[in-house]
């Protein structure tokens, strides 16, 4: 098998919530939608994104009442104290402001009006020796 795309769903409470947070802030468009979905995507290597009504009843019965929790959707990219600087200008709160982890991790955190958590990351060189 070749995998020739990536998407990860979201089962949300508020569709329409998420889908408009993405493709303001985010720069995902909207490829498709109906009563309770939304498909989003970016002409990049960004993951799409499909976001799910919870109850609906596309979903196996199992999983209709879940809601998207325990993720964090991740994106790494380059320069992103100027994303994280953009991102507050429109009024989008930063949830976990920038930082740098020992291990050459910057990374800083914000979450959509669903509560999905979204990481922007990049690597640096570690600004202390691994096991120093």
């Amino acid at each position: 098998m070749q995998i020739t795309a990536s998407t990860v769903s979201l089962t949300v409470d508020d569709v329409a919530a998420s889908r408009q947070f993405f493709t303001t802030h985010l720069g995902y468009t909207e490829q498709a939608a109906a009563e309770g979905f939304a498909s989003l995507s970016r002409d990049d290597a960004a993951v799409d994104i499909v976001l799910l009504a919870r109850g609906i009843e596309v979903l196996p019965a199992d999983q209709r009442d879940q809601h998207a929790s325990g993720l964090i959707l991740a994106f790494t990219g380059t320069d992103i104290e100027k994303e994280a600087k953009r991102l507050s200008a429109e009024g989008v709160e930063i949830t976990m402001p920038l930082r740098e982890e020992p291990w050459g991790e910057r990374l800083f955190q914000i979450t959509d009006p669903n509560g999905v958590v979204v990481q922007f990351v990049e690597w640096v060189a570690p600004s202390s020796p691994q096991g120093a």
